[in-house]
């Protein structure tokens, strides 16, 4: 198997709530966008971000972990700059989501803070000086 990752898939409870957050608070563009099912945007050269209606979901990958319990996992969205991360925690607050930790100086060099998006899925904005946080960036 490649070491590579191709598809990241959130079971999500309202679709439309999603899109909302995503598309018009976040400012991405859908690469799909099946009303009420799924949507998909292409978060990088070869990753796509699919949120999935979680009825559909479970039905095909058995039940999910239940609502209102945060998910064991973070997504993460780097810049280059501390103000970045501020301006990215910002915009996701306008958009609806909830900061759930305020952006800090970090003890591994770095500066973030974290959001929750309106399914609780948790979101890390860094500013991440090292070789590999650097390499990440566009």
């Amino acid at each position: 198997m490649d070491q590579r990752l191709s598809f990241v898939t959130l079971a999500v409870a309202d679709v439309s709530a999603s899109r909302r957050f995503y598309a018009e608070g976040l400012g991405w563009e859908p690469t799909v966008d099946v009303p009420g099912e799924v949507v998909m945007f292409r978060v990088a050269d070869k990753v796509v971000l699919s949120l999935w209606a979680a009825a559909a979901f479970e039905a095909e990958t058995g039940s999910r972990v239940a609502t209102g319990v945060v998910p064991p996992l973070t997504l993460a969205h780097n810049v280059a700059s501390r103000a970045g991360v501020d301006r990215v925690l910002e915009q996701a607050a306008s958009a609806g989501a909830e900061v759930v930790a305020q952006a800090q100086e970090r003890e591994w060099g770095g500066y973030s803070g974290y959001f929750a998006d309106p399914d609780g899925f948790r979101w890390e904005v860094a500013f991440n000086p090292g070789e590999l946080g650097e390499s990440v960036l566009p």
